[in-house]
């Protein structure tokens, strides 16, 4: 059966993979088309570090950790190869808020506990524990208690009041 119609009007880019143009709301939901949402994050942009980490910063704070993530995965995508780890477990951090704030518990808690993981590993292999001034030690403890607490089965946080200081 040939689908027409809906699906020709789809958002895609010149090789024809889709494009997510759907508005999102403020923790990276899709909204119906044409509903007001929240500005998207460039994509692909190449920043410095402490620029990740400031922007990274203002999204958490304003209560976007969707955002965020997509600020760190910038940085993953675009950094050194033996940064990787430290920006890949920061936008898992940053992911994992975003979860527990939309009230999935399982997920939110186990990409938190997962981002922690990736900053201890890190941390042991580079032997650095303030990389760019990011207090690892203290959002690996934030992580790890705020994943308890969201399996504890607290509902949904508010993901501003919960945003971690990513340097202290």
């Amino acid at each position: 059966m040939t689908n027409t119609g809906a699906s020709d009007a789809r958002d895609r880019d010149p090789e024809g993979r889709a494009r997510s143009a759907r508005p999102r709301d403020g923790l990276g939901r899709p909204l119906p088309y044409g509903a007001e949402g929240v500005p998207r994050q460039p994509e692909g942009v190449v920043r410095r570090p402490r620029e990740t980490v400031e922007e990274a910063q203002a999204l958490l704070d304003a209560g976007k950790p969707f955002h965020a993530h997509e600020v760190f995965e910038d940085a993953w995508k675009s950094g050194p190869e033996e940064e990787r780890t430290l920006w890949r477990g920061l936008a898992q951090l940053a992911v994992g808020l975003t979860h527990a704030a939309r009230g999935n518990a399982v997920g939110g808690a186990r990409l938190l506990r997962r981002g922690a993981g990736a900053l201890v590993a890190w941390e042991t292999e580079q032997g650095e524990d303030r990389p760019y001034g990011i207090d690892l030690a203290g959002l690996t403890r934030w992580a790890r208690e705020l994943a308890a607490r969201v399996e504890g089965g607290d509902g949904p946080v508010d993901a501003a009041d919960e945003a971690p200081r990513l340097r202290s």
